[in-house]
């Protein structure tokens, strides 16, 4: 069964989606992923988001492209 990956809660950054269980916007990754910066550069910065989450959300986002491609 896999993990919840995003939560939008009006009361945690106005209801940005962030990785679930944490503080952190999705787009903090898109960002970083844009600027150049490793994936273990942004969990260095973001301790509270977890490896497997990061994975989580590219292959996700792999899946729609592919979908929509389609």
């Amino acid at each position: 069964m896999k993990q919840q990956l995003v939560s939008c809660n009006p009361e945690i950054l106005g209801g940005t989606p962030v990785f679930a269980g944490t503080r952190v916007p999705l787009q903090n990754l898109v960002d970083c992923i844009e600027a150049g910066y490793s994936i273990d550069d942004f969990l260095d910065d973001f301790p509270s988001v977890t490896r497997e989450q990061v994975f989580q959300f590219l292959e996700e986002g792999k899946q729609k492209l592919v979908e929509a491609a389609a």
